[in-house]
């Protein structure tokens, strides 16, 4: 079992370091000063380019890699965000954050590492527009919820007080915090169930809602 799981985790960071060397590859064909989607799993499964297209909103890059937390973001920060020189960019990382750490709790953990990355937005990218995403929520009651461990810590309490990281972090480095999540959440504030199978990740016809409310901000000049 224990040979298993130590299989899986070195599978999934093989699979992070391609997707991570695939966007180095793929920044050297890209056009500068577009509009960039960065962040983890949540972003990376965002079918943004192919809304925007479709909708005639111009070249959306998207640059997530699942399963990032905001010290392997900082790691590959040239090639998931400062290659491709955004004019306008949406991030939306650290959910990865809320873990058990060695020395620290995950609230200093994301603290401290965030900071740092929006330091480096304000320093390389001054005269981007730049929007920090509230993290969705989640859904602890769909069946498949069981088998995500993620979800026993990602708690409602948790992901409030992380946005509340967030929008202080925005404020103090002259970014905007957007909160899309309204039309993604039942009545009990939880991720919808029919659009979700394991409690975290969503459906693309549940992305095309934080698209429409995305849309405004995607059309700004």
């Amino acid at each position: 079992m224990q040979e298993a799981a130590a299989f899986l985790r070195e599978h999934f960071q093989r699979e992070k370091e391609k997707k991570r060397l695939g966007y180095r590859q793929m920044n050297r064909y890209a056009r500068r000063g577009q509009t960039l989607m960065t962040g983890s799993s949540l972003m990376e499964q965002f079918p943004v380019t192919e809304f925007s297209m479709n909708e005639g909103l111009g070249i959306v890059y998207n640059r997530g890699i699942g399963g990032y937390t905001t010290d392997e973001f900082l790691e590959a920060v040239d090639d998931v965000l400062l290659d491709l020189e955004p004019s306008k960019l949406f991030i939306n990382i650290g959910t990865n954050d809320i873990r058990k750490w060695p020395d620290e709790d995950w609230y200093t953990h994301l603290k401290r590492n965030y900071g740092k990355i929006c330091g480096i937005i304000r320093d390389r990218l001054g005269s981007a527009q730049v929007y920090m995403l509230a993290y969705y929520p989640v859904n602890p009651f769909v069946p498949g919820a069981r088998k995500n461990p993620g979800l026993e810590v990602r708690t409602p309490e948790a992901l409030e007080r992380a946005n509340g990281l967030v929008r202080e972090l925005a404020e103090a480095h002259g970014f905007r915090y957007l909160d899309v999540n309204d039309g993604l959440k039942d009545e009990r504030g939880c991720l919808k169930g029919e659009y979700t199978s394991d409690g975290m990740h969503f459906e693309p016809e549940l992305y095309y809602t934080v698209f429409e409310r995305l849309r405004p901000y995607l059309k700004q000049a």
